[in-house]
């Protein structure tokens, strides 16, 4: 390549993987998987070490990756909790042993799992646990002290009293935990973790350790970083004594002393990666011996005396048989594969999600094709390509109809999922429903989850309108329900049916219409039947609203089944008018943009307060915002807020602000 090609070159890795390390160690979203961006770093280093001269000093090659966070206190690591470098074939294995061997004149080896986590540090004085970090860029690392606290694994006082003991481990959320949350993600209707490493990497950084706690996150202790008051000569020797001490550690596997052995070890675990109740991405290869270690030394980023082989992700072909189409709670329709049976990271799959009609084109996949399939994260089974594409069959086609009610589907700009346009249909009743009882929506105390899918299964429910129709003696014939539930329940229910019109319109479960929506909605129009006949150009025209808005709202008002639901509730007395004009002007002129979770006020009741007042509430943080109200798990919006110098209230400084004086 020419010098200019070279540097272009470089250039564009570099960027590529700054871009992909941000996203998987500062958001937890990766783009990619691990095994891609380890590819692409190993190209970047390859070119680094052929031309030196063009290396850039800010290298993603000379960075252990990932910065401490701005939500949590940062924690300077007095031994840096440095990376392993990547190898991607037996060869480099092989070469490393050689090296090795040559400089110590004979080592022992250890061959472990290297777990698809993160990474961390916990220090203890005199025995007891004073603070735990994250890795961060390896030197500073942010203080998730009490989050750590709540992983049970973690010995809070070790049997023998140190002075001092800092051991590096590796959070990892197990299996059955990942696809717990994943459902309750799911069934909530919020975006679910990609893969276990995203899924413990945000649960540690939850700023509510309750939040934490209830993730099941768990932990393996791999390594010493300093002691004092004890001195070890192996790596072996340090983990049995961890493991003396109540540490979770790596599990202990023989020494190897031939390369024979370490690639017999390699492989095995690679084998047996399914059956691990943890995501492991590689097999890590270190020298044992602790002086041999100190012989060996370490690069500017690396450790000599251990390496990491990385598995390549797993893929077997099949041929696919059909595909079956559901109807999500949102009204989405999902579309998933079903193929012949293959056996992947140690179980048989037969089934992956396809996602949407642009996923299924973009592979071109058509029934009776033969595909290529994988584990993504090890968890999650996935359509990676089209191997074979049968000569004769058409690429798949969702269908125009709802395949529940048969009701027709909608594709809104914008978007890539087709949704069901009756709110009727029965496969994403149970889904509105438990939004329509929700605490920002019509807020009915007594009906949760459960309760509504009881009422469901007894068939006396069909519709949020059936709920205003409940006799005491109906809720009584359900298990585990007394007179007093029944009673409150019914009183939750004539309650509710004078909640406003915003939060009405916001518990119909509108496309694209949340809280501040509905509120604009109610003020503008200012009953339901103005809102019902309004034009999309009269809805549009609503300072903060666009046209994806305005037809939203059109098109739901413009299906018959709907408009019947919001009559039947009218008959039963749901309140259908704006009650909700301000009561003062004290926050005239001021803007106020909220995130994270309020101790005691969700983020309705926030808005409700703020607006009563003759304030506006934004979704974004500018020059513009007055203040921003912040709560647990403040994200992004509190980091630019900050940098912009705008002033942040907690829940008390705010209820201080617009109480009566």
């Amino acid at each position: 390549m020419e010098e200019a090609e070279i540097r272009r070159e470089m250039a564009r890795l570099q960027r590529e993987l700054e871009y992909h390390s941000h996203r998987y160690y500062d958001l937890d979203d990766p783009e990619i998987d691990d095994f891609a961006y380890d590819k692409m770093l190993h190209a970047l280093l390859e070119l680094e070490e052929r031309y030196p001269q063009f290396k850039a000093p800010d290298s993603p090659t000379s960075r252990v990756g990932g910065t401490a966070q701005n939500t949590f206190a940062p924690v300077h690591h007095p031994v840096q909790l440095g990376s392993l470098q990547d190898v991607f074939d037996t060869d480099a294995v092989a070469d490393f042993l050689r090296r090795t061997q040559e400089q110590t004149g004979g080592s022992l080896y250890v061959v472990e799992p290297k777990i698809d986590g993160l990474s961390v540090a916990l220090e203890y004085r005199d025995g007891l646990l004073v603070q735990g970090a994250t890795r961060g860029d390896g030197v500073t690392g942010e203080d998730v002290t009490e989050n750590l606290r709540t992983i049970r694994s973690i010995p809070l006082r070790l049997p023998e009293a140190l002075p001092r003991l800092i051991v590096r481990g590796e959070v990892y959320m197990p299996r059955e935990s990942f696809l717990r949350v994943v459902e309750q993600q799911e069934n909530a209707g919020e975006q679910p973790f990609k893969n276990p490493r995203n899924a413990a990497a945000g649960s540690l950084r939850q700023k509510n350790p309750k939040i934490t706690a209830k993730r099941g996150l768990d932990i393996l202790i791999f390594n010493v970083q300093l002691v004092e008051g004890k001195t070890f000569s192996s790596h072996r020797q340090s983990l049995d004594y961890l493991r003396e001490q109540g540490f979770h550690v790596i599990p202990q596997l023989p020494a190897c002393t031939t390369p024979e052995e370490v690639e017999a070890e390699i492989r095995r675990i690679g084998s047996e990666r399914g059956s691990y109740p943890y995501g492991i991405d590689g097999a890590v290869v270190k020298v044992d011996d602790f002086a041999q270690r100190d012989q060996l030394g370490s690069t500017a980023k690396f450790p000599r005396w251990a390496v990491a082989y990385k598995y390549p992700p797993e893929e077997k072909e099949t041929v696919l048989r059909q595909v079956e189409v559901k109807v999500g709670r949102t009204g989405v329709l999902t579309p998933t594969a079903v193929f012949d049976p293959v056996e992947l990271a140690g179980t048989t799959v037969s089934r992956a999600v396809l996602h949407n009609q642009d996923f299924i084109d973009e592979k071109g996949i058509a029934v009776g094709d033969t595909i290529v399939v994988r584990k993504a994260g090890e968890i999650i089974p996935e359509v990676v390509a089209v191997a074979i594409h049968h000569p004769e069959a058409p690429v798949y086609r969702l269908p125009d109809t709802c395949p529940s009610c048969g009701a027709p589907v909608t594709r809104e700009e914008g978007e890539a999922a087709l949704r069901c346009t009756n709110i009727d249909c029965p496969a994403q009743l149970l889904r509105n429903l438990i939004h329509f009882v929700s605490r920002d929506a019509m807020d009915i105390d007594g009906l949760g989850e459960a309760m509504i899918t009881a009422l469901v299964e007894a068939g006396m429910v069909h519709s949020p309108a059936d709920l205003y129709q409940l006799s005491k003696e109906q809720i009584l014939t359900l298990e585990r329900t007394g007179e007093k539930s029944a009673a409150n329940l019914l009183a939750s229910l004539e309650r509710s049916k004078h909640r406003d019109l915003a939060r009405l319109l916001y518990a119909l479960g509108i496309r694209n219409i949340g809280q501040k929506a509905a509120q604009l909605l109610a003020r503008r129009f200012g009953s339901m039947e103005k809102v019902m006949a309004a034009t999309w150009e009269e809805i549009a025209a609503i300072e903060g609203f666009g046209e994806i808005m305005a037809r939203s709202v059109v098109q739901f008002f413009s299906e018959e089944p709907n408009r019947r639901l919001v009559e039947r509730l009218r008959e039963l007395g749901v309140e259908m008018e704006d009650r909700s004009a301000p009561v003062s002007d004290r926050l005239q002129g001021l803007t106020f943009v909220l995130t994270g979770t309020l101790p005691t006020l969700s983020r309705a009741q926030a808005t409700a307060i703020i607006t009563g007042l003759g304030g506006k509430v934004s979704s974004s943080v500018s020059k513009k915002t007055s203040y921003l109200l912040a709560g647990e798990e403040a994200g992004s919006k509190l980091t630019k807020a900050q940098s912009l110098g705008v002033p942040i209230l907690g829940e008390e400084e705010f209820l201080a602000m617009t109480q009566e004086q």
